[in-house]
Order: structure tokens, then C-alpha cells, then sequence
């Protein structure tokens, strides 16, 4: 493997993609960190967020939180080995939630500069960094605008992220396919 290692993996809901990421960052040695990007928005989500860090607990993670500056966090875990951010869908969720309610917009051209000011972040170091991402576009278009909206902003991230990405894995029922 390359002295720094872009991982992208993508996948429906419920497909397996934080577990695989985790075992695929767990076969790695030397430091871990995980980006989380989820907040605390009602109690399932506690409990959700509550499951995934126990699921981490005693593996040697340092886990950083941080729902917006994804390109800050990846550049505080320089030392470390391996990152896994989970996920990216979240993150553009709460990009896409401050700027509505900022009165202010976001467009895929914001998206891909920020998602490139990501990447170049992780391109720092010698490190395996693994992005996790929801695939949005496989199903029904969505009746309302900002729906159609956030799944445009998802799909214009999730294809510079696999540009750049030298390993792209999509996950289905549980299961890797590897795409590049």
C-alpha cells in the first residue's frame, strides 16, 4: 500500500459500510482516529451514536466529533495511522442545514471545492484515510426541492471522492464490491 491511502466506500442504508470500514481500518496498524459527523439531534440518534461508540470501544480509536470542518478534523489527526470519517452524507446533511438556516445557499460547486479541500487534507501524511458515504441516487427522485437538492450535493461529493479515491469499494446486503 502506498505511503498515503484514500479508501471510499459507499453503499444504501443499512448496507454494511460502517462495519467493513471499521474492520478495515482495525486490520491496519499503528494510530486510529475517527471522524464522526453525526449530532446529537433526538434520542434514537443518542442511542445510535451511543451503539457505534461501544461497538469502538477498546480498540484504540480517538474519536473526534466534528459535524462541519471535516478538512480541520483530518488535519488534527496528521500523526494518525489510519482515519475513518463517517459519514460523508451526514456532513453535507449538516452543511446544507447551518446555510438554511444562515438564509444562505450551497451549491455542488461549494460542495466539490470543499469536498477537494477535504481530500487534500487527507492526502496529508502517511496514512490510510477511509471515507464512509450513503448512495442516494438509486432510488426515487424526491418530490421536494431540497430533497433533490441534498441528493445532488450527495452525488457530486460521492463522484469526487471516488475520483480521487485510489480504492473505491460499494457495499450491498452486507457484502464488498470493489470498483476500483
Amino acid at each position: 500500500m502506498a505511503a498515503n491511502h484514500l479508501l471510499y466506500i459507499s453503499g444504501g442504508a443499512r448496507s454494511g459500510k460502517s462495519r467493513y470500514a471499521e474492520q478495515r481500518a482495525l486490520a491496519l496498524a499503528g494510530p486510529r482516529s475517527y471522524i464522526a459527523t453525526c449530532p446529537i439531534i433526538d434520542d434514537e440518534m443518542a442511542t445510535r451514536i451511543d451503539r457505534h461508540r461501544q461497538r469502538r470501544d477498546g480498540q484504540g480509536w480517538h474519536t473526534i466529533e466534528e459535524p462541519q470542518d471535516l478538512t480541520a478534523a483530518l488535519q488534527t489527526t496528521r500523526d494518525s495511522r489510519v482515519v475513518l470519517v463517517d459519514c460523508i452524507t451526514l456532513w453535507i446533511n449538516n452543511l446544507l442545514y447551518a446555510a438554511e438556516t444562515e438564509l444562505n445557499t450551497i451549491d455542488e460547486g461549494a460542495i466539490q471545492a470543499l469536498t477537494l479541500q477535504m481530500i487534500d487534507a487527507a492526502r496529508q501524511g502517511e496514512r490510510t484515510v477511509i471515507f464512509v458515504s450513503n448512495e442516494l441516487g438509486m432510488g426515487i427522485v424526491p418530490a421536494e426541492t431540497l430533497s433533490r437538492h441534498y441528493r445532488d450535493l450527495v452525488g457530486r461529493c460521492n463522484q469526487t471522492l471516488a475520483a480521487h479515491a485510489d480504492e473505491a469499494v460499494f457495499m450491498v446486503s452486507g457484502l464488498p464490491l470493489t470498483l476500483k
